[in-house]
């Protein structure tokens, strides 16, 4: 037996949850609590159901996570993810702070892993992230832009214009227009 806790890169979603809940439920591995990019073992885990679940996650285009280090890139993009994609309230202090606060470790240090080894900075993973809830909120025109600057956190509609249009070549109003946006699913982010 080894492991209590199991990292699970490319989940980014509760449908995700839910696949990998069924793959333990179905290899008969019991399990506590499964969160985004987490799952929690009752028992801890051999290693031949080890091998077994990460052949049947990695078939549902999981990764199971061995490396310290590539479970903690894995855990700053979930508290990401989730912040971005799952909260619905703005988030009251800076990101920097936040990730500290949330995982537990110096922001410097995170950055230059989460750089080194995503060959990306955390801020412009942020941006990237930001930028696709932008185009699921214009797609389902449920909010107002304002509504979507302010739970973003973009200090204004123009900044957040200003913002889209270099990431995206378009205006939120050219977007808005499309008949069929391309948008892509978190996990390809």
């Amino acid at each position: 037996m080894k492991e209590e806790t199991l990292h699970i890169k490319n989940m980014v979603c509760p449908r995700c949850i839910t696949a990998v809940e069924k793959a333990f439920i179905d290899l008969k591995i019991p399990f506590e609590k499964i969160v985004l990019g987490q799952v929690s073992l009752q028992n801890g885990i051999t290693s031949e159901q080890l091998e077994q679940l990460d052949k049947v996650l990695t078939e549902q285009g999981f990764e199971l996570l061995t490396s310290n280090n590539a479970k903690l890139v894995s855990e700053i993009k979930t508290v990401i993810i989730e912040q971005i994609h799952h909260n619905t309230e703005p988030l009251q202090v800076n990101f920097s702070d936040y990730l500290s606060q949330k995982i537990g470790y110096d922001y410097q240090h995170l950055s230059r892993l989460f750089s080194s080894v995503v060959g990306m900075t955390i801020n412009r993973f942020i941006v990237v992230q930001k930028i696709e809830k932008v185009k699921e909120l214009l797609f389902y025109e449920e909010f107002s832009t304002e509504k979507i600057a302010d739970r973003l956190n973009y200090n204004s509609v123009a900044y957040l214009s200003s913002v889209f249009k270099k990431e995206t070549g378009m205006t939120l109003t050219e977007f808005k227009n499309l008949k069929n946006p391309e948008r892509k699913g978190i996990d390809r982010l």
